[in-house]
C-alpha cells in the first residue's frame, strides 16, 4: 500500500517516460502539420491570418513549427527552443483563432500547450541528442 502513494520516481522511468511523450507528442502534432505542409508543396497558399501577417506567411510558420519543431522535439535536438514555437502556434489556435468557440474547440490547443511547457521545463531527458551536445 505504501508504494501506491509513493512519490518518488526512479530516474530511469522519468527518462524512459520522457522519451515516450516526446516521440508521442511530435507524432500526434505530424497530424496536424504534414498536410498543411502538402499544401504548401502544392503551391496552395491559403490559410487564415491570425496577426495580419498574411496566409502565405502564417502557414509557412504554422508548418515550421507543426512539422519542423515536433521533428526536432522527436529527436530531443533544441527540445527547449523548439517546444516555444508550438507554445505561441497553441496559443494562438486556443485564443485567437478559437476565441469565440465553445470550449471543445479550445481544449486541444490548451493541452499540447501542457504538454509543451511540460517538455520544456523538464527537459528532453537522457535519451536525446541534446544530451550528447550538452556535455
Amino acid at each position: 500500500m505504501k508504494k501506491i502513494f509513493s512519490t518518488k520516481l526512479p530516474l530511469s522511468f522519468f527518462h524512459f517516460w520522457m522519451l515516450l511523450l516526446r516521440i508521442s507528442v511530435a507524432g500526434l502534432m505530424l497530424t496536424h502539420g504534414y498536410p498543411k505542409m502538402i499544401k504548401i508543396l502544392d503551391g496552395n497558399m491559403s490559410f487564415g491570418d491570425p496577426y495580419g501577417i498574411g496566409a502565405g506567411l502564417s502557414l509557412v510558420l504554422i508548418v515550421f513549427a507543426e512539422v519542423v519543431c515536433s521533428v526536432f522535439i522527436a529527436l530531443g535536438f533544441a527540445t527547449r527552443l523548439a517546444t516555444l514555437p508550438l507554445i505561441f502556434a497553441m496559443g494562438t489556435a486556443a485564443f485567437v483563432v478559437h476565441a469565440d468557440d465553445p470550449f471543445t474547440k479550445q481544449e486541444m490547443p490548451l493541452l499540447y500547450i501542457l504538454i509543451y511547457i511540460t517538455i520544456l521545463v523538464a527537459g528532453p531527458g537522457k535519451y536525446a541528442i541534446d544530451q550528447k551536445i550538452g556535455r
